[in-house]
């Protein structure tokens, strides 16, 4: 009787992980060469020189490649993720060229070769009225873009992996260090993080869904130039 127990608990688990399928949000590694990956869109930021976006090969990897001269933009999808059934976000970058003096603790720095954003559906009347009103504000100047909550996943050069931060444009947007390292520099890096855990790590409470993934590279900030790569980025129930 106990055998028999197990077994269905076997097949219920296992029926659990065939009704939570992987969610393929940047199928890059198959896109058309030369041209932005479909279903994304360029947000822009106001007055600054967009990042330039084009699918390409390297290393035998097709990807987006992101070239940030004195620039700044992202490429955006709207999603539907529940990040309690599928929060393994699973990704694969690489950096070719790292912004020198960039400080990402402070407006005038911040700037990087590669980051990932994960939005997430949060109320803003569950905000307090100064917060609510600051995201109103930008909103009104960069449009819906501006996350009530979001997680930021970056590939940095001078801190180490694991620093994690508040973004210096908002409270609301928690800076995560995963990659960076000069060894690190023109390889392909396959990444893995609990959403999930990530969002209670940093806001304190369970994250509502996810409504938005962004990538982007930027140097508006210093001037400089960077180069940085993004293949397929996908959700994935916990093994």
């Amino acid at each position: 009787m106990k055998r028999r127990h197990l077994a269905f608990a076997g097949l219920l688990l296992a029926s659990s992980a065939i009704a939570r399928p992987t969610i393929q949000v940047g199928d890059f590694s198959t896109a058309q060469l030369g041209e932005r990956p479909v279903a994304w869109r360029l947000a822009r930021l106001p007055l600054v020189k967009p990042t330039e976006f084009k699918v390409a090969t390297i290393a035998g990897v097709t990807g987006v490649r992101m070239d940030a001269r004195n620039a700044g933009a992202a490429l955006y999808r709207t999603v539907q993720v529940d990040p309690a059934s599928t929060p393994v976000l699973r990704w694969r970058w690489r950096v070719d060229r790292v912004v020198e003096d960039a400080d990402i603790r402070r407006k005038q720095g911040d700037d990087l070769p590669a980051r990932l954003y994960v939005m997430f559906d949060y109320p803003l009347d569950r905000l307090p009225l100064i917060e609510r009103s600051k995201i109103q504000l930008a909103r009104s100047v960069a449009g819906e873009l501006v996350p009530a909550a979001a997680l930021c996943y970056v590939w940095d050069a001078s801190l180490p992996a694991g620093t994690t931060l508040w973004s210096p444009y908002s409270k609301r947007v928690r800076v995560v260090v995963v990659g960076g390292g000069r060894d690190q520099i023109g390889r392909w890096i396959d990444e893995e993080r609990d959403v999930a855990a990530d969002f209670r790590a940093a806001f304190g409470e369970s994250p509502p869904g996810i409504t938005g993934i962004a990538i982007g590279a930027d140097t508006d900030q210093t001037g400089g130039t960077a180069r940085g790569w993004f293949t397929d980025i996908s959700f994935r129930p916990k093994p």
